[in-house]
């Protein structure tokens, strides 16, 4: 009898994060994986908020692994964590991270301590990679300093000056260039001291030297935004409301580089239906979007609003503004008129354009514990207004609403499934995902399990001491720790999405159709159909 070469056998592609083999306990004590250094940094990476508390880990301890993550890999693989933080920062839209990731990469290979393996990329290359947006020189810096001291090596200075000429300009300095931040734009001028790409690009640097230090209140000539700005500082308010009268209001406003929270300031007064519809057209895609319920409390017209939710639907404006698909679902759950809804469900369309469309039978399963929510004793601290249950059920939605035949299905102690219909909202769905005490997925495994072609799991991966993954065996009829391999055939592919980033996992990851992924972007379901097609997936900045 055949052992091997059965009908259901095909080839077992890898995925890159894996695991060594190596069993440990996870944070309750429960038997766990442990994964390999990148598969660790990649997840903790992809999952990890700077300074905050998850529920079975302090902030302080999560940053220090990932820190000393970064300098091991910095030193054993150069380029690869140079494609890690690249790819933070860019796609992966992870801004802290990839800030902190490449201060502690550069410093790792400036230690000394252990000879760094040839590496392509340069340590000034990494830091110019992680800076895109203005403010970051100086946040960088203040990281260093605050970490480090004032000595600033000179392949930091020069990564940030190989950025310093596409972030500086007038509207930043504007914008970013406040008495809040400690590392002003002039302080970064004068440590780095860049060459400007342009005449009037020096002029701004002076001129930001020249800000930092009290003296030289006019702009020179070059800087026309510059000194509109600082004329119109000088009327009076009566002047100011009545420009919002005026025909040009908002291609006045546009050129004088005026954002909506400058241009409340700068009215001394409410942010009235005038004041909102003068400054629109010169908002980005996600201050309108966090500012629907300002527009409707404020009475914004229907016409006004029509052309937001054009905006809103136009794919192109959506991948610009490299939004994380969650702000949609948070923006239709507060903006309370009707009229934004379409709308918000075509932009979490496009943000999630990426999720693949999964042809057979589907398994989702959505991890609906306390641990998941905020505002519990037990809950992990999340700093955004997005909880991580919202952000699991805003993708376990999305890629049910994509799959040709799909079980959804939210668990906790006990399980639901919800139904799917289809050309069903991807909003509606998200709505009916409930909260449900504690964790039990092997009996939800057992009660919703049959035969599909594949499971995805969302969760965090800790369970309690001897149960995997389950915490209510000898409460409320749950099942006992449970093998993998006796919930699901070994020829069904299994997903499991880390949403926590532990150093654990609760099952053997890279192949055999056994695969974890971190970060709920819709980067990372593109892995799916690439496994099941036999093809070893690569990390995403590889592909």
């Amino acid at each position: 009898m055949a052992r091997f070469n059965t009908r259901t056998a095909r080839p077992s592609p890898g995925s890159p994060i894996t695991t060594t083999g190596e069993r440990a306990a996870t944070h309750e004590g429960a038997t766990g994986h442990l994964r390999d250094a990148k598969s660790e940094l990649f997840l903790l990476a992809v999952a990890n908020m700077v300074g905050t508390d998850s529920f079975y880990e302090k902030g302080g301890d999560r940053d220090d692994r990932y820190t000393q993550l970064v300098r091991q890999l910095a030193v054993e693989d150069g380029d690869w964590t140079a494609g890690l933080l690249g790819w933070l920062r860019g796609p992966g839209n992870m801004r802290t991270a990839a800030i902190v990731g490449a201060a502690e990469y550069v410093r790792a290979r400036l230690d000394g301590a252990m000879t760094p393996t040839h590496a392509t990329a340069s340590n000034r290359s990494v830091i110019a990679s992680v800076l895109k947006r203005p403010d970051e020189p100086g946040e960088l810096l203040a990281y260093w300093m605050g970490r480090y001291g004032r000595r600033v090596p000179k392949p930091v200075k020069r990564g940030i000056e190989d950025a310093l000429g596409g972030l500086y300009t007038e509207r930043a300095l504007l914008k970013y260039d406040t008495a809040g931040h400690a590392f002003r734009f002039g302080d970064v001028i004068e440590l780095v001291h860049p060459a400007p790409a342009a005449a009037w690009q020096g002029d701004l640097f002076k001129h930001a030297i020249d800000r930092r230090h009290g003296r030289g209140d006019e702009p020179p000539a070059t800087l026309e935004l510059l000194r509109t700005r600082a004329t119109i500082a000088g009327w009076t308010t009566e002047q100011r409301r009545e420009l919002l009268n005026r025909p040009d209001a908002a291609d006045f406003l546009r050129r004088a580089g005026m954002t909506w929270e400058a241009l409340a300031g700068w009215l001394q007064g409410p942010m009235d239906k005038a004041a909102w519809e003068a400054v629109i057209p010169s908002m980005g895609l996600m201050a309108l979007v966090r500012n629907l319920r300002n527009f409707d409390e404020a009475g914004v017209s229907d016409t006004v609003a029509a052309r937001i939710a054009a905006r809103l639907a136009d794919p192109a404006e959506v991948a610009r503004s490299r939004m994380f698909p969650f702000r949609f679902w948070a923006a239709y759950k507060h903006a309370p008129s009707l009229r934004w809804g379409h709308a918000l469900e075509q932009a979490l369309g496009h943000s999630l354009s990426s999720v693949p469309r999964l042809t057979g039978r589907t398994l989702i399963l959505v991890d609906r514990s306390p641990s998941m929510f905020p505002g519990y004793a037990f809950s992990t601290p999340n700093r955004s207004d997005i909880s991580l249950a919202e952000q699991a059920a805003v993708f376990g939605a999305a890629l049910a609403v994509r799959a040709e035949a799909p079980t959804l299905v939210e668990f906790g102690m006990r399980s639901r499934r919800i139904d799917v219909p289809k050309g069903a909202s991807t909003l509606r769905l998200i709505e009916k995902f409930e909260r449900i005490d504690g964790t039990d997925i092997p009996s939800a495994v057992k009660a919703h399990y049959n035969a599909h072609d594949r499971v995805v799991v969302v969760t965090d991966e800790q369970t309690r001491p001897g149960w995997l993954p389950s915490n209510c065996h000898g409460h409320w009829g749950g099942m006992p720790e449970t093998q993998i391999d006796d919930l699901i055939p070994r020829h069904v592919p299994v997903y499991m999405w880390n949403m926590a980033g532990y150093r654990t996992g609760a099952a053997p990851s890279g192949g055999a159709n056994r695969h974890a992924f971190g970060g709920l972007t819709d980067q990372a379901f593109r892995m799916v159909p690439l496994l099941e097609a036999g093809r070893d997936a690569k990390w995403p900045w590889q592909n």
